[in-house]
């Protein structure tokens, strides 16, 4: 069973990147799993154990063709949620003149903001849900692509391994106050 949920607040500031899982499945309620993958997974990420010990993994990708494939269904939902017609009408024109200048690596770090907004949302729902997760950036690229059988057009961006803590939790690094990291209205200037 998962543990009591938690505020939102409390998942910000507790998570940790879950050292190792206990392997429970979390209910199909939850999320839909798939254990044998997860095993063929396990090569493709450096044989990390938590990849298999995690209750389910998810392999969050980016497409690159997705705005030509996707764009007009885009653009109907926008409508259908109050989309102004006039908006509707630009971003069919500015979207592909944006996203068509892209080199690959322009395209490749679009992509890995785009889903990383994903993946976060996800981490911190699996938290309040009172999962424990680990975001995990070590994997091969072209393995991965190879075991899920992802068309040549995804771009992996990380796995995010969801389930119960095994053990002690990872050591708590410390996070930044944040008069280290946030500003007001230029570098270095203390927000007020």
């Amino acid at each position: 069973m998962p543990k009591t949920q938690k505020s939102l607040a409390q998942a910000i500031r507790d998570r940790r990147a879950t050292p190792s899982f206990d392997g429970e499945p979390i209910p199909a309620s939850d999320l839909r799993q798939n254990p044998e993958q997860r095993k063929r997974l396990r090569a493709a990420t450096y044989n990390q154990a938590k990849v298999e010990e995690a209750s389910a993994v998810i392999v969050a990708c980016g497409d690159r063709d997705s705005w030509r494939k996707d764009l007009d269904e885009m653009l109907r939902m926008g409508r259908a949620g109050g989309m102004p017609e006039s908006y509707a009408a630009q971003a069919a024109n500015s979207v592909p003149a944006f996203l068509s200048s892209f080199s690959d690596d322009q395209m490749r770090g679009w992509l890995n903001k785009q889903v990383m907004m994903a993946v976060t949302s996800m981490l911190l729902m699996a938290e309040v849900m009172g999962y424990d997760t680990a975001p995990m950036e070590g994997f091969e690229q072209a393995k991965v692509c190879e075991t899920l059988r992802l068309p040549m057009s995804y771009w992996v961006v990380g796995l995010l391994a969801i389930g119960h803590l095994r053990g002690p939790d990872k050591f708590d690094g410390g996070r930044f106050d944040m008069s280290h990291t946030v500003f007001g209205e230029e570098y270095g200037k203390p927000l007020k």
